[in-house]
């Protein structure tokens, strides 16, 4: 055979070994550039009360980081659905405080359609729930999380957990109670927001007439209320909070709040929300700062 055609057979057979080498070799270096255990999905961790929720502060949170892309994870103390105050979900209801139409009809509407639906189904156990597979955890509202969702020992260590490792900690309206309870025995067992800038449910705002937990929307034969009465609101959270941040921390206590004016602060890694009014804007706060911290 002659050397012309020894090196046209030898030519393609080269080029296709280069060929391939240089996509081996740009593969390589985008895993070598990929952190290691990075997951290609954000994962996020919603948690909420079997006692009661605000329908609006689990709704929105959900539908916005549903939206957002995130892979979401809903979680409660029993591991059964959560269910909203039947009050969240009236749209005649008037806060006998702030006197005004607190529940959208459209808000009302979506979070029956989530109750009555699937989406929220496959809850799981806030016992069940390990930190090293979420990005972040969100602690939503209502006053249900005062009784078995703020003062319970696995959130707090999850959150304390995820403090230390830079994730978003994010909790709205009564959530925040559960930051206030987080302590770190590395800091002579301060809150975990000890020294931080947040928001929270203000005092003004507290209801002090008794408050029954066993109006809820969506009972079945397998998920029951709590049959119980509070005087009003479990603790007065504005004082508690005021307490956790200490001296040289801050607490916004928004009584001006409303939906065109939300009260949201973030102070990594910690996302406050005020209360009901702030929940659209505690969840895009919440998107923001995770699709940041992944650049």
């Amino acid at each position: 055979m002659s050397k012309f055609f020894k090196v046209l057979i030898v030519m393609p057979c080269f080029i296709i070994a280069i060929s391939t080498l240089t996509t081996l070799a740009i593969a390589a270096d985008k895993e070598a550039i990929k952190p290691k255990g990075e997951r290609m999905t954000i994962k996020v961790l919603i948690v909420a009360s079997n006692y009661g929720v605000w329908g609006e502060e689990l709704q929105a949170p959900w539908d916005i980081l549903k939206k957002a892309g995130f892979e979401v994870t809903l979680a409660t103390p029993r591991g059964k659905k959560p269910l909203p105050f039947q009050i969240s979900v009236d749209p005649d209801f008037v806060d006998p405080i702030q006197k005004y139409n607190v529940n959208p009809p459209e808000v009302c509407k979506r979070t029956k359609d989530l109750v009555d639906g699937r989406e929220w189904e496959n809850t799981i156990k806030i016992d069940d729930a390990k930190i090293a597979d979420y990005d972040a955890i969100v602690i939503t509202g209502g006053p249900g999380v005062t009784l078995d969702v703020n003062g319970r020992k696995h959130i707090h260590d999850m959150l304390l957990e995820a403090s230390r490792e830079g994730k978003i900690c994010a909790a709205l309206c009564y959530g925040v109670g559960s930051l206030v309870f987080t302590r770190d025995p590395e800091n002579n067992y301060r809150s975990i927001i000890y020294g931080k800038k947040i928001t929270a449910h203000p005092r003004a705002w507290d209801f002090h007439d008794e408050m029954g937990y066993s109006s809820l929307y969506g009972i079945t034969a397998d998920n029951q209320p709590a049959n119980l009465v509070t005087p009003g609101f479990v603790y007065p959270l504005q004082d508690l909070a005021i307490d956790a941040v200490g001296p040289k921390g801050k607490v916004i206590f928004a009584e001006d709040a409303s939906r065109s004016n939300p009260s949201v602060v973030y102070d990594h890694p910690f996302i406050t929300g005020c209360s009901v009014e702030s929940s659209i804007a505690f969840a895009n706060k919440v998107v923001e700062a995770l699709k940041n911290k992944k650049r």
